[in-house]
């Protein structure tokens, strides 16, 4: 049985008989029961038929082009190795989320690292695993790597990340591609061309293509089509400079439904765009087509994750609100605090419940603001009912810390009626594992 809500879970997300969420074939409540709560769950065909997808609607348009999971969305082994199966490459932002990859095994060719202040110790890192591109972003690591790269007797093939000054239309704190922001090398005010200049004088820098990345979530997709055009008549007039465009990214940023009133474009909708203005563009300027670089993260992570709640404390304040509290919140997913994120939720075992009360579901953490969803229409609901918030694959396990020392959640990855784990709850040893006292207790490192 399908519900009103379902675009906005995993593919074949459904009701049994009991009336309960079924994901991935399994019942919501019997992965709370068997798992714990929160709990958040993946559903691993979803997970694969999105890569399949992203691989496929830009092959068929631009066969000389290539899917990089953005990991900073969310990453674990278990979903490296996922990923790696399903052709993609991996986008990184930290020597962290490198070391993910390594425990995989994940070919260092197909590797690309970003961000906008790698320390030394992560560029010798990234050299040392043999990674296949640095994305550069600024000219201090310009120098940094060079020097690196001189003492190591090699050269690294880079990129370089360039701001096209084009607003996407999205939160100001994940708006990345204007002039005023942290990220690369400016094209208004000159310092992307000077920075290829730079780097093609540099011995140990082979700069091979031209990185942008205007935000996330993203979802008009005029904004790309501008910023790939801003981009490429740099890049045109670079060539002429000794730049060898050879590779060309447009970034990510592309959207998801968090609720059913703001639902994205289909994948094919955002390669039409891209592909057609980046043929078009290479055309008008005498250039040859570049490799493409499609960076999803959100996009492939976000969708499959369902992140599961158990209710406990109900405060009905009269003619004001209702808040139902549940065992998680803001430690496990910030995004409402963060970027006044709005989702949408399910009474898991009351599917077949019709909407009788609006309720504000709001976290267990120390702060007013800890709330996951104001003013949701639901069923009425008791202490030890399950809630399920869809679209909480990305950003929300990713970005989990232990504010007020909670222990982050489990991970499951669901498909076909089974489920396995892929990431074990916190214990609170596990939170002072890496304190000290001099008896050396807490976490038995101290020695």
């Amino acid at each position: 049985m399908s519900f009103e809500n379902a675009v906005l879970f995993p593919d074949g997300a459904a009701i049994n008989d009991d009336g309960h969420l079924v994901l991935g074939g399994c019942d919501a409540i019997e992965l709370a029961s068997e798992f714990g709560t929160p709990l958040y769950v993946f559903d691993e065909p979803t997970l694969r038929g999105i890569c399949r997808s992203f691989v496929r609607e830009f092959a068929d348009r631009y066969p000389n082009s290539r899917v990089l999971y953005a990991s900073k969305a969310f990453i674990s082994p278990a979903l490296a190795r996922l990923v790696h199966e399903e052709g993609l490459g991996l986008d990184v932002v930290s020597g962290g989320e490198l070391a993910v990859a390594a425990a995989v095994d994940f070919p260092p060719e197909d590797i690309y690292f970003h961000g906008n202040n790698k320390s030394a110790g992560e560029l010798e890192y990234a050299l040392d695993y043999g990674i296949g591109r640095i994305v550069v972003d600024n000219f201090h690591e310009l120098r940094l790597l060079n020097d690196i790269g001189g003492r190591r007797r090699l050269v690294q093939k880079i990129l370089l990340r360039v701001s096209p000054g084009v607003d996407p239309h999205t939160h100001v704190h994940t708006t990345t591609g204007t002039l005023d922001s942290k990220f690369g090398f400016s094209i208004e005010s000159g310092d992307a061309a000077e920075a290829v200049r730079r780097a093609v004088g540099a011995p140990s820098l082979d700069l091979i293509g031209i990185h942008s990345h205007l935000g996330s979530p993203i979802f008009e997709l005029e904004p790309f089509a501008i910023g790939i055009d801003t981009v490429l008549t740099l890049a045109a007039d670079m060539v002429k400079e000794g730049l060898k465009l050879e590779e060309f990214s447009p970034g990510g940023g592309f959207a998801i439904g968090y609720t059913r009133d703001r639902l994205p474009p289909e994948v094919g909708a955002y390669a039409e765009v891209i592909t057609s203005t980046l043929k078009a563009r290479c055309a008008d300027l005498g250039i040859a087509g570049p490799k493409l670089l499609i960076e999803p993260g959100r996009a492939v992570a976000g969708r499959p994750g369902v992140a599961l709640y158990t209710v406990g404390a109900i405060k009905d304040i009269p003619g004001v609100r209702k808040y139902v509290s549940l065992d998680g919140g803001m430690g496990d997913n910030i995004r409402p605090a963060l970027y006044d994120a709005r989702y949408e939720a399910v009474a898991a075992g009351k599917m077949t419940d019709g909407p009788a009360e609006t309720v504000t579901l709001a976290g267990k953490y120390c702060e007013s603001g800890d709330v996951l969803v104001r003013d949701i229409r639901l069923p009425v609901l008791e202490p030890g009912d399950l809630i399920a918030i869809p679209a909480s694959g990305a950003y929300a396990p990713a970005m989990a810390s232990n504010y007020n020392s909670n222990p982050r959640p489990a991970i499951v990855m669901v498909g076909n009626g089974n489920a396995r784990l892929i990431r074990r709850r916190e214990t609170y040893e596990d939170l002072m594992l890496c304190d000290i006292l001099e008896d050396g207790r807490p976490g038995q490192q101290g020695s």
